[in-house]
């Protein structure tokens, strides 16, 4: 309980934050605020400033390359992919992947907001995303030392060591390039028959495909259909409570925000108490902040929920395919099915 209600503290102190800080989407500072805290503060503080790095370049790379990429659909799709797979790889295999995550993810977004909306001031939505995971990185970060002071906890002397250099794993990089390709015919598809919701179908195929590289398998088919599952049915989950607290507040913020908090509560309890379902307890929370935690709460409303859902399938339907069609061409190899559902992702 008292993890559960430093996860409120935390997602609270981050709105706050966020807001006085200019941040235009305030979501993602709370997103941030909540997947970044950890029981042991030192690992909260290097996620966070990998969180923050990671940001920082993906959104510099993007604001060089995206201008020229948005223009031309062979570059949409190369960039998308390289950038895309080069950052799945680094997070399945480098000393600090979460950087190397976040790195990707930000670059996806920035290039996939613009392919969909051609107006869109990439400056200024790299600016707002780092604004955003600095507030949530912040607040997350004294919410952890306040709690690790309070329990008594030494965290600057209790450091786990950091793994190994980034190194060639064959494995893993079939596996990125998997995403890759995914990810490549989301331009397409956006261009043949107008696909929505690239943005966070790129997410989506990022955040599935991280499993740990012992438990890929010949294809990946298993464990990432497996997280799939999660994502949709935590965020279906998260999106019935949202709606009903909606429907209940009736636009009043002190309910809208007991909501908030009431999912959080039970989406951290279900990381905490289930471990075979940790990945449907995070998605149930971060469906429940898309819905709950509006830029304003006089605009809540049930439709960036319903916009998560819709890019999960977006991302089922191209990832799926292109995992199936390796696993049949594989047939020789089984496919390992135990993994953990622990590895960190959006």
């Amino acid at each position: 309980m008292a993890d559960e209600w430093a996860c409120v503290a935390s997602v609270m102190l981050a709105i706050v934050f966020a807001h006085a800080i200019g941040a235009t989407m305030v979501g993602w500072a709370a997103f941030s605020a909540f997947i970044l805290l950890k029981s042991d503060t030192a690992e909260t503080l290097l996620r966070g400033t990998m969180r923050i790095i990671g940001t920082l370049l993906g959104s510099a790379l993007a604001l060089a390359i995206v201008p020229y990429a948005a223009q031309s659909l062979p570059l949409q799709m190369i960039a998308g992919a390289l950038i895309g797979a080069l950052g799945l790889y680094g997070m399945l295999t480098a000393k600090r992947g979460y950087g190397w995550l976040l790195f990707g993810l930000t670059f996806e977004m920035i290039l996939f907001d613009k392919i969909e909306r051609t107006d869109l001031d990439t400056y200024g939505f790299a600016r707002t995303r780092l604004l955003e995971v600095i507030a949530g990185t912040a607040a997350c970060t004294l919410v952890s030392v306040a709690v690790g002071l309070w329990a008594g906890r030494r965290w600057w002397t209790d450091r786990k060591p950091a793994g190994g250099r980034m190194t060639w794993n064959p494995t893993a990089a079939r596996h990125a390039a998997q995403a890759g390709l995914a990810i490549a015919t989301l331009p397409l598809l956006h261009a043949l028959v107008g696909l929505p919701q690239l943005s966070q179908a790129a997410v989506t195929i990022m955040a599935v495909m991280i499993v740990p590289v012992t438990g890929i398998g010949a294809s990946g088919l298993v464990p990432v259909s497996r997280r799939l599952l999660y994502r949709a049915l935590g965020c279906m989950a998260g999106g019935a409570l949202a709606l009903g607290v909606l429907l209940a507040a009736q636009g009043s913020v002190p309910v809208l925000i007991a909501g908030t908090c009431l999912g959080i509560v039970i989406g951290r309890h279900i990381e905490n108490g289930l471990p075979g379902v940790t990945y449907l307890g995070l998605q149930f929370t971060l469906a429940v902040i898309a819905v709950l935690v509006p830029d304003s709460y006089a605009d809540a409303q049930i439709g960036p929920g319903v916009a998560r859902l819709v890019s999960i399938f977006v991302g089922m339907a191209v990832l799926e395919p292109v995992l199936l069609t390796w696993h049949f061409v594989a047939p020789g190899r089984k496919e390992t099915s135990r993994v953990t559902d622990s590895a960190s992702g959006e």
